[in-house]
């Protein structure tokens, strides 16, 4: 039973976010695609750190910075593409094929250099370094002036996709969507393989991981790099939706976002952060409309439901069973 209400609530947000297009359209309000838009892309970089804390335990304080970074990978290509010289003898490109690739793999690189620090230790030493290299990466951006520098990089028009026309709101929505549900199907299907089953049995207890000949560090160092890739993913189709990058895309703040995302949706899920995303979203909508002050509400609101719905929105549907 509790399957068939997975399945059917799975399905139905589907159905809603394959329907937001159309009624946007019907609507007149292009601020309704928008705002669905910006959940697609922050759920994927929402379910990529979810990989790691529900899964693995790897509590990353530092995320935002390959959501960063795969966002001013996209907009430093484009400013030598358009008019601002080589860089290293490359005229740049357009081209999502190249581009794309050329972002996650910076953020594969940036995250196996982290991680192999990181990961040589745990709890609050692994969280403080996570957050000291993503404090290192959101400075360096700032330092950037010929990108911008505080003020951020505007990209002239979004990468070209074979067969696809990304400057219409529609299309590159759908496309963000196919991305989303293609990035959860391959969390799902590692969180079930045997190297996902490895994670999360170190993640119960690694000493007895250990003693049965597991080696921790290979596994959690590539769940690590796995999660950000999917972060620079939606750093990536971050700059190509608003067109615009900026150093607060690698700030404590917005990793912090997205660790109060996967707690709100629910731990462990994958489910749970795409929900969490759009209540997150939609109530930071609402509120900053209400109050400019809106983080006073915002605040309360999260820490309740951590207190007292400690499985989050999703949890009792999609979680992990206890008895």
């Amino acid at each position: 039973m509790r399957a068939k209400f997975r399945l059917a609530a799975i399905v139905l947000g589907l159905a809603i976010l394959a329907a937001m297009p159309f009624t946007a359209e019907a609507t007149g309000s292009t601020a309704l695609l928008g705002l669905t838009n910006r959940i697609l892309i922050y759920a994927i970089a929402a379910v990529s750190l979810d990989l790691i804390i529900g899964y693995g335990a790897l509590v990353s304080f530092g995320h935002a910075m390959f959501f960063g970074l795969g966002g001013y990978t996209v907009g430093i290509i484009a400013h030598h593409t358009f008019g601002g010289g080589p860089i290293f003898g490359w005229s740049g490109s357009n081209a999502a094929l190249v581009v794309w690739p050329l972002a996650l793999l910076g953020c594969a690189l940036l995250a196996a250099a982290v991680g192999a620090l990181a990961l040589r230790t745990s709890g609050v030493q692994f969280i403080m370094i996570t957050l000291a290299f993503a404090q290192m990466v959101f400075f360096v951006l700032v330092s950037l002036q010929s990108y911008g520098g505080d003020d951020g990089l505007m990209l002239d028009r979004r990468n070209d996709m074979p067969f696809i026309d990304l400057a219409r709101p529609q299309t590159f929505y759908f496309l963000c969507l196919a991305l989303l549900v293609a990035w959860t199907l391959i969390c799902l299907s590692i969180v079930n393989s045997r190297f996902g089953l490895i994670l999360q049995a170190l993640r119960q207890s690694e000493r007895r991981a250990v003693n049965l000949g597991i080696r921790p560090f290979p596994f959690r160092l590539t769940a690590f790099v796995i999660s950000a890739v999917g972060t620079g993913l939606a750093g990536v189709l971050w700059a190509n939706y608003a067109r615009f990058v900026t150093p607060d895309m690698a700030a404590w703040t917005k990793s912090g976002e997205f660790m109060a995302i996967v707690v709100l949706g629910g731990l462990g899920t994958l489910f749970g952060p795409i929900l969490g995303t759009a209540a997150f979203i939609t109530l930071e909508q609402l509120l900053s409309s209400w109050s400019e002050h809106w983080m006073i509400v915002m605040g309360p609101v999260l820490t309740l439901i951590a207190l007292f719905g400690q499985q989050g929105l999703a949890g009792r549907l999609f979680g992990r069973r206890h008895d």
